[in-house]
């Protein structure tokens, strides 16, 4: 089956959020607000087991705790821009948070294509997070 696509001017997109299944809410939730600065947002009263997080564009990440078995790799990621990635990659380095770049490559960045800069970190849980240095 083949699908006609849509007229851009039917429907416009922006991304809401990101959820993450997580095995310990406390370990993945305390990595999140280190790493990358976030506030608790309230979870519309799902209980205990979710914890939502806004980032400055207003797209939010969930975490959901949860028993279920994932297997997480690099090609499936969250992907972040940053305005400082080299003063990023310094805070990281000093808090010993391991960071690495497309190939492996341990403390240091690759260039993509197009042009901007990443590094990879994986979360408690093994989630891939690409930060970049794209300025939209």
């Amino acid at each position: 089956m083949k699908l006609k696509p849509h007229n851009s001017k039917d429907f416009t997109f922006n991304k809401d959020h990101d959820a993450i299944q997580v095995k310990n809410l406390r370990v993945s939730a305390a990595f999140y607000e280190k790493v990358f600065g976030l506030k608790e947002i309230y979870n519309a009263g799902l209980g205990e087991n979710f914890k939502w997080y806004q980032l400055n564009d207003k797209v939010q990440i969930h975490l959901i705790e949860s028993e279920e078995d994932f297997k997480p790799h690099k090609g499936v990621h969250m992907a972040l821009n940053i305005n400082n990635l080299e003063g990023f990659m310094k805070f990281l380095n000093a808090e010993k948070i391991h960071f690495e770049n497309w190939p492996g490559e341990m403390n240091t960045t690759n260039t993509r294509p197009d042009g901007i800069k990443q590094i990879y970190i994986k979360d408690p849980d093994g989630y891939w997070i690409e930060v970049n240095d794209n300025r939209l």
